[in-house]
């Protein structure tokens, strides 16, 4: 059976999303994302809405974030879909919002470690050659 007009497969998905099939099983496993629909064949199709929702958890997964905490945020953001303004749902978001900013901050530091020690070993390089 053909997939549907715009469902995707697991492979599709993958393919649009850079996340390895085993990726998006797991995360499948962990109640994070669920397919749309399956073929009669038992065969994953995936809406955009699902894909989009794949998306959310690659870009926290290098900030750190957990699988409960992923969780946390992807109910929150269907919550405020369904009651867009209410002030604690925001105030949640919030939260979110200062967690993400302070592991991004959190990631430039390192990343700026890494970045001189880099460097100085460029230098070392430079001097035992040249």
């Amino acid at each position: 059976m053909p997939a549907r007009t715009g469902l995707l497969q697991i492979g599709q998905v993958a393919e649009r999303t850079g996340l390895s099939l085993r990726t998006i099983r797991f995360y499948e496993e962990h109640g994070l994302v669920r397919p749309t629909t399956r073929t009669e064949g038992g065969f994953r199709l995936y809406s955009d809405d699902d894909v989009a929702r794949l998306e959310v958890i690659k870009r926290m997964k290098p900030l750190g974030f957990t699988v409960e905490e992923m969780q946390e945020l992807l109910g929150l953001l269907d919550e405020l879909a369904a009651r867009p303004g209410d002030a604690a749902l925001v105030d949640r978001l919030r939260m979110f919002h200062e967690a993400a900013t302070a592991r991004v901050r959190a990631l430039r530091e390192q990343l700026a470690v890494a970045e001189g020690f880099a460097g100085d070993l460029a230098g070392r390089l430079g001097d035992a050659t040249g």
